[in-house]
């Protein structure tokens, strides 16, 4: 079974700085797209990141991009989130999101990954 381990969340104040962690164990895809989602009370849960694990495209949501950074240790089956400049409005329980894609940065929806992990809590103040 493909299990995936999310750590690293917290609270900082408005400027600071976290990184999420991600370990994946038990999958066999052809192609790996790695993602990760963050999900505000009241709200839809949104993809923030998608990493294809082969290829090492990249993809960002626009609130995010120039402060987050998505990368992968592969020797190490972790996913990361680097996360810059937090702000209030990045507080949410995040996600991270795995499933066999052939055209990984397309796949934004929550219905497009059938692997999740348990969350991580960031709290901005």
């Amino acid at each position: 079974d493909v299990q995936l381990v999310e750590s690293g969340g917290g609270s900082v104040q408005a400027g600071g700085s976290l990184r999420l962690s991600c370990v994946v164990s038990g999958y066999s895809f052809t192609r790996p797209c790695m993602a990760w989602f963050r999900q505000a009370p009241g709200k839809e849960r949104e993809r923030v990141a998608s990493l294809s694990w082969i290829g090492g495209d990249t993809t960002y949501a626009d609130s995010v991009k120039g402060r987050f950074t998505i990368s992968k240790d592969s020797a190490k089956n972790t996913l990361y989130l680097q996360m810059n400049s937090l702000k209030p409005e990045d507080t949410a329980m995040y996600y991270c999101a795995a499933e066999g894609l052939p055209r990984c940065i397309v796949a934004k929806w929550r219905r497009n990954f059938g692997y999740w992990g348990q969350g991580t809590q960031v709290t901005v103040s």
